[in-house]
């Protein structure tokens, strides 16, 4: 069950052949997540992982880990405050806002943060689980 304060963490990281398949299946196919050398021209000096990879680590972890089976992602917010970088290690923290007993619902903040601790990406959930959230 969840509970009101609750945190969940991950440690995780991407490779470039997350980078390059995640590309393959989105289409997004942007040199700055593949070519070193136009990234190298860019603000960010390498490539950089998309934003919608780092995040869709929410979706893993909310529908395998916590709150886990059954749920379902209604909505999620989304802000890009810092880039992602491939072979670095991250942390993705969840924390239970707000649960809606009466509609087996939870407001879960989401982020994703680097070994210093800032925010690369954050955001907030609403997930829906009848087992999980009642």
């Amino acid at each position: 069950m969840l509970e009101q304060g609750q945190v969940y963490t991950v440690k995780f990281s991407f490779n470039q052949e997350n980078v390059i398949a995640f590309a393959e299946v989105t289409g997004d196919k942007n040199p700055v997540h593949l070519d070193e050398t136009y990234a190298a021209t860019t603000i960010f000096k390498k490539p950089i992982v998309h934003g919608m990879l780092g995040a869709s680590l929410f979706s893993k972890v909310f529908g395998t880990m916590f709150p886990g089976e059954g749920t379902i992602y209604l909505n999620q917010t989304l802000n890009f405050l810092k880039p992602m970088y491939v072979n670095e290690n991250y942390e993705a923290v969840f924390e239970v806002k707000e649960l809606i007993l009466e509609k087996n619902r939870a407001i879960i903040s989401t982020s994703i943060k680097n070994q210093e601790g800032k925010s690369l990406i954050s955001g907030e959930a609403l997930l829906m689980n009848t087992e999980k959230i009642k």
